[in-house]
């Protein structure tokens, strides 16, 4: 029997340099988009990058380098899909669209970073939960966008004077079906929220501990390690979409540990307004894990990408404990004696790092490698102190028995 191998898509990949992200800043996101596209099975074949101002109105690009990737894509076949980096109007896909596919050529889908996210967040949802949440998001986000997908229909506009036809028709009744549906999933969200919050009350007052962090930077992991169960990891982004909750025990001190859904630069509003329950689980946490792979290049700008959803989510400060992880992965160049060229980020040593803003966090940050298990009984201490403190504060008749214990 011959086996029939999957299809795998080829895709280029488009981003702007403007003012406000240089040069460098837009080859870090294309470098994300390309590991959001290997993580949905696509292969990024070529990057395209133009300065502008701001994007084009019509096209998101210019005139001539959206011809120069058509050029690409007539030459380099098979392309079966671009992607842009940053959402996309409607009238922008149709424009992008009309000009990269020709009579005689195979259809080239054009697709965004909001589009692509949703996508894979569709083929990795386990749970009805989850898949209800992303199906609702990417209904949002296809409802405005719906014009394009009945444009075969524009050539059935009636005459006559009147400004309705068929096509109009056509995509009003459509626009109505999701609508209803997006309704009735929303329904659906709200009483499994209501379910989850019951859930939620029913495990007590035990102190609620929260992996955060960006995405692939070693939640699950470190869940695995500290809970000593198997929650699913893999070096892809988006690998854990629902919330998992597992009870944890350090020494004699009970708590629950949850994994929540990484966070990324440029998420899409509606998967933030549709994945509600993991920002529960920020939001009732009494202290929260910030998980961070220092071995990033940009690290820094991902800690601070977490810093401001966290802000955003939360209505108070939270405890919380900064885990840098991946130490085992960090590399750097150092800077030759007579090079007088000012410090870059890759000359910096994690001791020199250490030194720098990450001192201010005191004894609440810690340095780990959870894959090779380095620095894991020091984290375990930390957490007990952290956790003790606000276990004790809950249960102030506990503070005897933890001296007794401790004593002992």
């Amino acid at each position: 029997m011959i086996e029939v191998k999957p299809y795998i898509e080829h895709a280029v990949l488009v981003g702007l340099i403007t003012p406000n992200q240089p040069e460098d800043r837009t080859k870090e996101y294309l470098d994300e988009l390309a590991f959001l596209a290997d993580t949905h099975g696509i292969v990024p074949v070529k990057r395209f990058t133009q300065r502008l101002n701001l994007p084009v109105t019509a096209t998101y690009v210019g005139e001539g380098k959206l011809e120069e990737i058509d050029q690409y894509i007539i030459a380099h076949h098979p392309i079966d899909v671009v992607i842009f980096d940053d959402e996309l109007s409607p009238r922008q896909i149709r424009n992008i669209e009309k000009a990269l596919n020709h009579k005689g050529q195979p259809d080239v889908r054009v697709i965004d970073r909001t589009i692509l996210i949703l996508e894979i967040f569709l083929q990795r949802a386990q749970t009805s939960y989850a898949k209800t949440q992303v199906e609702m998001a990417h209904l949002q986000y296809m409802l405005p966008r719906l014009t394009r997908m009945w444009s075969h229909l524009d050539r059935q506009r009636g005459g006559g004077g009147t400004n309705r036809g068929m096509g109009e028709t056509q995509i009003e009744a459509d626009k109505r079906v999701i609508g209803q549906r997006i309704a009735l999933l929303r329904e659906q969200l709200k009483t499994i929220d209501k379910q989850m919050a019951t859930q939620r009350q029913h495990r007590g007052k035990m102190v609620r501990v929260a992996l955060v962090g960006y995405t692939n930077v070693g939640k699950s992991t470190l869940m695995n390690l500290l809970s000593k169960s198997e929650v699913f990891a893999e070096n892809k982004l988006f690998a854990t979409l629902d919330t998992t909750v597992r009870k944890v025990t350090i020494e004699n001190l009970p708590f629950l540990l949850s994994d929540t859904v990484g966070f990324i630069r440029k998420l899409p509003h509606h998967l933030v307004e549709s994945f509600k329950s993991t920002l529960d689980e920020v939001r009732e946490a009494d202290l929260l894990v910030h998980v961070v792979d220092i071995s990033h290049p940009n690290f820094e700008e991902q800690y601070e990408v977490v810093e401001q959803t966290i802000a955003d989510i939360c209505k108070e400060d939270k405890p919380t404990v900064v885990v840098f992880n991946k130490v085992d992965a960090f590399s750097y160049v150092p800077k030759e004696e007579d090079d007088l060229t000012p410090v870059q980020r890759e000359n910096l040593s994690l001791q020199d790092l250490e030194k720098s803003w990450m001192a201010r966090l005191g004894e609440d940050c810690i340095f780990i490698s959870a894959r090779q298990k380095e620095n894991i009984d020091a984290l375990r201490a930390l957490l007990y102190d952290r956790i003790k403190a606000i276990h004790i504060k809950r249960y102030p008749y506990n503070d005897f028995l933890f001296q007794h214990y401790e004593d002992n």
